[in-house]
């Protein structure tokens, strides 16, 4: 796609909003060669009161126009106002060529319900917010108002959050079998998997060297998150010495919560959870993405529906408090009557804890060189499931209480969590809403260190650590002391010890 801008608008804006309607699409001026490249052309214009952007795009032999105002207020930056402006003309030529509107208008980003925080937290009334939402940034109603209770829960959840907490994130990034929507095919493969002891081995150094770093910061950690992959591949006797290394470095009985991401149903066992529950666990996500067989094995899942609901009784014997499963919307080969059906059942379990993705895929996924129309704008029976699980949640007394969203999810939908009351993943509302620092190990693993003692969350000072993504490269690398240096030296310039 070609796209000519007349504006100091960030350019990285103007092509997410036009992914929206031509996902996957490339951009460049050598698009221009292709006739049937969609083009667009923009310019703004700054006037007395208003912010002005003019949008003319092509697709084929068509073509539409469009100009749209935005007036500049107090209650929000220049910046902001031209975002409106553009994205308004923008989605109207768009919509106008390609006959879609987006569910969340032009909003962009991971986290949806930023908006609305921003304008509860001044003060913005939750009428108000949803009007603003709806008028000014062309999010439907439905979308709107779960912006706004979504940010109310996090609110009301998370508190405030002292300059001395944090969370620490162990990645264990290894799975028994590839989904064909993921990007991480190697790390299914025979080799990667024979790494496992090292891996481990290297891990649990770097698990000591951040509790270390965190004592030595003074700081006080939240939650302990052990994610993937697939942690539960780990054997009994690995996923013990896990364990047992970080119930040796901290208090895990005085953690608000301590996961351990299961994932896979075919990797669970009676003896793995019990370990788990020994050392402090206190949540487990089982998860199925789907109770159809057909599906589970068009998207190259190894485990049946028989074993999810196998492991599903593993996890509630256990003991273990929070339970959670997880469906994806919009998967290949399903539809709403396969999806209700799967949702329907999952709520008679009546887990902790749900979460319901829309299916994204991943740039290098397998199933983009099987069907590289797979991507649908939008999105076919997707967001008949995605509203479909919000309602029934709420019916039964769920609650809304995390939100995000991916590229490429089909029809741009969100994937959203779902709690009773008092089993909220609090991990997922700090590391999403940037509440606090994490403390990552593991390879792929980002620590993400946090300066929240502003008032204005779109103000916060941030800075990421990156471990290697592949485990291979993992093992060659040494970083502790330089991870050590990086977090004191973040810590003193911003004051915070």
């Amino acid at each position: 796609m070609n796209i000519k801008i007349e504006s100091p608008v960030n350019k990285y804006y103007v092509q997410t909003l036009c992914m929206i309607f031509f996902p996957g699409e490339k951009f460049g001026e050598r698009e221009e060669e292709r006739e049937d490249a969609p083009s667009l052309y923009l310019r703004t214009e700054k006037r007395e009161e208003c912010i002005t952007a003019t949008a003319r795009m092509r697709l084929g032999d068509r073509e539409a126009v469009a100009e749209k105002e935005a007036l500049l207020i107090p209650q929000r930056t220049e910046e902001r106002t031209m975002k409106i402006a553009v994205g308004a003309a923008i989605l109207a030529v768009a919509g106008e060529l390609v006959g879609y509107r987006p569910s969340w208008g032009m909003l962009i980003g991971v986290r949806p319900s930023k908006v609305a925080t921003e304008m509860l937290n001044g003060g913005v009334s939750k009428t108000k917010v949803k009007k603003i939402l709806t008028s000014d940034y062309l999010v439907i109603p439905k979308k709107a108002a779960l912006a706004v209770d979504v940010a109310l829960n996090e609110k009301r959840i998370s508190g405030t959050s002292a300059p001395k907490d944090c969370s620490v994130y162990i990645s264990i990034p290894f799975c028994p079998s590839r989904c064909t929507y993921c990007s991480f095919v190697s790390y299914t493969s025979k080799r990667l998997l024979d790494l496992i002891p090292e891996y481990l081995e290297r891990l649990l150094v770097d698990i000591e060297s951040n509790f270390r770093v965190i004592s030595e910061l003074g700081l006080n950690v939240k939650t302990v998150y052990i994610g993937g992959g697939t942690p539960t591949i780990l054997s009994a006797d690995q996923l013990r010495r896990l364990l047992s290394k970080v119930a040796s470095l901290t208090d895990v009985s005085a953690l608000a919560e301590y996961t351990l991401e299961a994932g896979r149903p075919d990797t669970i066992t009676a003896e793995k959870f019990a370990i788990a529950r020994e050392y402090g666990v206190t949540r487990v996500s089982v998860n199925p993405q789907t109770l159809c067989n057909e599906v589970l094995s068009g998207i190259g899942r190894s485990h049946t529906v028989e074993e999810f609901f196998r492991a599903y009784e593993v996890a509630r014997e256990s003991g273990i408090r929070t339970v959670n499963v997880d469906l994806i919307a919009g998967l290949p080969g399903d539809n709403f009557k396969v999806f209700s059906n799967s949702y329907d059942r999952i709520l008679q379990l009546r887990p902790e804890n749900i979460t319901v993705h829309t299916f994204c895929v991943k740039r290098s996924a397998e199933v983009l060189r099987k069907n590289s129309q797979i991507y649908s704008i939008k999105g076919g029976d997707a967001g008949k499931c995605v509203d479909y699980s919000q309602i029934k949640a709420i019916q039964n007394g769920y609650l809304p209480y995390y939100m995000y969203r991916q590229k490429n999810t089909v029809g741009n939908y969100e994937n959203v969590g779902f709690s009773l009351e008092g089993h909220e993943g609090l991990y997922n509302i700090y590391m999403m809403e940037e509440l606090h620092s994490i403390f990552a190990a593991g390879a792929g693993a980002v620590t993400k260190l946090v300066d929240n003692t502003g008032n204005d969350t779109s103000g916060k000072s941030i800075e990421r650590l990156f471990h290697h993504k592949y485990p291979y490269e993992y093992l060659g690398e040494d970083r502790t002391e330089s991870f050590r240096e990086a977090a004191i030296k973040f810590y003193t310039e911003h004051s915070l010890i």
